[in-house]
């Protein structure tokens, strides 16, 4: 896939266009214990309109029973076999090479166990004889079995690792996520491993064998992992505005990590998306007008939220691809 300069039209709703949307949970379907508002009916609606919907997630820790049932608590329906996981991509990875009946060391918790014995492979112990080994989040993982594990891979036990994430979300607040240790694992063996989760592919390309899919679209709210990850996959994205990024992230957003389209949360699944009129100064989008002036971004008008982000998007980046640097947006505020 090209890298992107700008967003994409789409005349017809998105859940019209699209067979099966990719749905991360944290910032697009719930954030922290509650759901996003407004998400439950728009998944509802999208399933209606005759969207296969599927949730993925990088977090290899949780089963995919524990994710569907916490999605049920928030309203919105699922059950185990619409939840895709890291750890099951991570599973498919290490079965694509070894075979079903292959040892694996699993440096990580109970919903990679999980996955790894369901694909048909044998766990086994950080001591144990074994094909491979792969690691995911798990705050119970000792370090003792940290520091062998390192040994081993550093003596040549081939390693897939489920995602390489920095932080994690928590009740005490944003944590150290498995991406910490993937990096003390990577320095002191200087092995790289095989990544399952997003930005890498795995876990997109294991989600469309499960669920199905002609054409796909990856929703997330992060650029790094969601978005990106999208682009390696080869499949359309939309970025939705509930989670992690914001303006300053948004209008800094380098080609490999832009969306095909934008919205402000979920609904943007059932509306058609339009290309904001471009004429060389100002992007006008749905009765806003956007523009830089002296670096700056200027927004005036009156319109949807959606509108004002596509509006947004366009004018920033074309500022972006054409100075090498992104605008300024002291005093603007998003509506709503």
């Amino acid at each position: 896939m090209a890298e992107r300069t700008s967003l994409e039209s789409c005349p017809e709703p998105l859940d019209r266009r699209y067979d099966l949307a990719m749905l991360d949970l944290d910032g697009v379907v719930y954030v922290g214990a509650d759901a996003v508002p407004g998400a439950p009916g728009h998944v509802a609606a999208a399933r209606a309109a005759g969207m296969r919907v599927a949730f993925i997630t990088n977090n290899a820790a949780r089963p995919p029973a524990h994710v569907a049932e916490h999605l049920r608590e928030l309203g919105v329906e699922a059950g185990p076999d619409d939840v895709v996981t890291s750890a099951q991509a991570a599973a498919r990875v290490l079965v694509d090479r070894l075979g079903a009946g292959a040892q694996v060391v699993v440096l990580g918790a109970g919903g990679l166990v999980e996955a790894v014995t369901a694909a048909g492979l044998l766990p086994v112990g950080v001591r144990d004889d074994a094909d491979a080994l792969v690691s995911g989040y798990g705050p119970d993982v000792p370090w003792r079995d940290i520091m062998r594990a390192a040994v081993r891979i550093r003596d040549g036990l081939w390693w897939v690792a489920s995602n390489t994430d920095m932080t994690i979300p928590t009740a005490f607040g944003v944590a150290p996520g498995h991406g910490v240790q993937v990096e003390l694992l990577r320095r002191f063996t200087g092995v790289e491993p095989a990544v399952a989760g997003k930005p890498a592919r795995p876990l997109l390309d294991e989600t469309v064998r499960r669920c199905g899919g002609r054409r796909p679209l990856m929703v997330g709210d992060r650029l790094d992992t969601d978005i990106e990850g999208a682009h390696a996959a080869e499949v359309d994205s939309l970025l939705v505005m509930t989670g992690v990024t914001g303006l300053a992230e948004l209008v800094a957003a380098a080609p490999r990590a832009r969306p095909t389209y934008v919205s402000a949360d979920l609904g943007g699944l059932a509306v058609a998306h339009e290309v904001p009129e471009d004429d060389g100064e100002v992007i006008a989008q749905g009765g806003w007008r956007a523009r830089v002036e002296g670096g700056l971004l200027r927004v005036d008008g009156a319109g949807g939220a959606d509108a004002w982000w596509r509006g947004v998007a366009g004018a920033s980046w074309g500022h972006l691809d054409a100075t090498g640097g992104p605008v300024a947006t002291d005093g603007i505020a998003p509506p709503g």
